[in-house]
């Protein structure tokens, strides 16, 4: 294959990397650090990108570059600690830093390489630093704390850098990643939301032949796209499914029913299990436990559904890769688990279904490329991210129905508003909206009258890839007519709080 392995020494936000190396129209995969040579070698990768980590290379039990990709004769990138991991490897020096470097930095270029053209402010996020490069390795960039802010062995084509080309804090960094895939290991840049159909097509058909497929669908962009993938794959095996939960923003189902029915064209149940879902969250409030309780729900819906249908062997879900990686699904490393997505870690163990996800490994920016080049409606790709557990996530304390509600009414507005003022949809300035309700009351006054309600909070954010994501700064007069139209006219919430917390340290979601 004409493809890039990467491997993650325990770094949280990995992931980033192959998103930048998939930006260059390259395919790549992501491995955990000791995943096994014959998994990692089944791309047939032209090079190694070594990510970053929060270990130590002189620690006990720190990750290491295991012996066979030293052996390939294949180029190696290291970022990070992965630069670390290969100093030590081959003989480098690697001590404590007397200061630690994080944040923004500048590097000075020593050596006049295409790998850090137009490269010179860069974002660091180090303890440690080379002392001692290994034998064949020259200085190619330093900065004030960091003597090999940048190294190379141009023989074997291996090369490191201690800042991270992968965040938007490194201007241009994508270019150190296109330069090593496309010039210092020959891959040709081919992947394309037209050939991520043609092999997703590919593999759809080989994993389900002429078997009954079910697919759970939300309205949300990614299960709609995996329903058109798996459509366009099989056309009339495939059934759709959409459960109303009682959790939905306002008009979801009808909207759902239409973009189905009219625009994909596919065969479409619906099922109205308000009441059962409202049921089995009545009294509880931890987060973890709403997001499996919803999970395990949707199966044993789609279970007895399957009994109508002729017992479908599949289940069609709209698993992205952000969904997996905070999950810490059975794919992933050692990285810390966030959160339980309810179409990852909140699945039931004795489910009955095998799992299509032609989406797994594919981040938003490519879900909804993919939807445009499947022929979807624009509305459809481009609208507002809205998690499978729905309002579960959002309303935070107890589910119950006036609360839910009261939510739905409340997000209705902001929705309403920033569409109006033009923060929605492609190209906008906001990538995801929403408003949470909190177990918060306090005192206010309403025609004179002393009021003891509840706080929402509303969350809008601007992100490329979901996986980071910084607050919108959204106009005062907007936030201003907003909040006094959901105090005005939503009973039950006299206080409107602006989320201004990025992802990191936060998530988008408040649950």
């Amino acid at each position: 294959m004409n493809s890039i392995a990467i491997l993650d020494f325990g770094a949280q936000y990995a992931q980033l990397i192959a998103r930048r190396v998939r930006e260059s129209q390259i395919y790549c995969e992501l491995f955990p650090w000791d995943a096994p040579q014959e998994k990692i070698l089944s791309i047939q990768p032209k090079g190694f990108i070594l990510s970053g980590g929060p270990k130590s290379v002189y620690e006990k039990d720190a990750p290491f570059i295991q012996k066979f990709i030293l052996e390939s004769g294949l180029p190696i990138l290291g970022i990070c600690y992965g630069m670390q991991a290969l100093t030590h490897a081959l003989g480098g020096k690697v001590d404590p830093s007397a200061q630690r470097e994080y944040g923004h930095a500048e590097i000075q270029s020593l050596v006049d390489t295409p790998l850090l053209t137009n490269l010179s402010k860069v974002w660091m996020s180090h303890g440690d630093k080379i002392t001692q490069l290994p034998d064949g390795f020259i200085a190619l960039a330093k900065s004030n704390n960091s003597p090999y802010a940048a190294m190379g062995d141009l023989k074997r084509k291996y090369f490191g850098v201690q800042f991270h080309p992968e965040v938007h804090h490194t201007p241009n960094g994508i270019e150190v990643y296109k330069h090593f895939a496309i010039d210092v290991c020959g891959v040709t840049p081919d992947w394309t939301p037209t050939s991520i159909i043609e092999e997703s097509v590919k593999r759809i058909r080989e994993q389900v032949g002429n078997e009954r497929v079910l697919a759970a669908v939300s309205g949300g962009v990614d299960s709609s796209v995996a329903a058109a993938l798996v459509h366009k794959a099989i056309g009339d095996q495939l059934v759709c499914v959409f459960v109303d939960t009682g959790l939905l923003r306002a008009n979801e189902g009808a909207q759902v029913a239409s973009a189905f029915r009219e625009g994909l064209g596919a065969e479409l149940i619906t099922v109205d299990a308000a009441d059962e879902f409202l049921g089995a969250l009545k009294g509880v409030t931890e987060p973890e436990q709403k997001r499996k309780i919803v999970g395990e729900k949707f199966i044993r819906i789609f279970e007895r559904e399957a009994k109508n249908v002729g017992q479908p062997k599949f289940l069609v879900q709209g698993t992205i890769y952000p969904d997996v990686v905070e999950s810490s699904g059975p794919d992933r490393s050692k990285a810390e688990k966030i959160k339980s997505h309810h179409n990852v870690g909140g699945l039931p163990e004795d489910m009955q279904f095998e799992l299509v996800e032609p989406l797994r490994y594919l981040f938003k920016d490519e879900v909804r490329l993919v939807g445009e080049a499947l022929g979807l409606n624009q509305g459809l790709v481009w609208r507002q991210p809205f998690p499978g557990p729905g309002l579960t996530v959002r309303c935070l304390g107890e589910c119950t129905p006036e609360r839910v509600s009261r939510l739905r009414a409340a997000d209705a507005i902001l929705l309403e508003e920033l569409s109006k003022a033009g923060f929605l949809g492609k190209g906008a300035q906001t990538s995801q909206a929403f408003v949470v309700l909190l177990p918060v009351r306090s005192v206010g006054v309403m025609g004179d009258m002393r009021t003891y309600q509840e706080a929402a909070a509303i969350r809008a954010v601007t992100t490329d890839d979901f996986m980071t994501a910084d607050w919108a700064r959204l106009p005062h007069e907007l936030l201003a007519k907003v909040s006094s139209r959901i105090v005005n006219e939503v009973e039950g919430i006299n206080r409107v709080v602006y989320d201004i917390t990025s992802k990191p340290p936060a998530t988008i979601e408040w649950e």
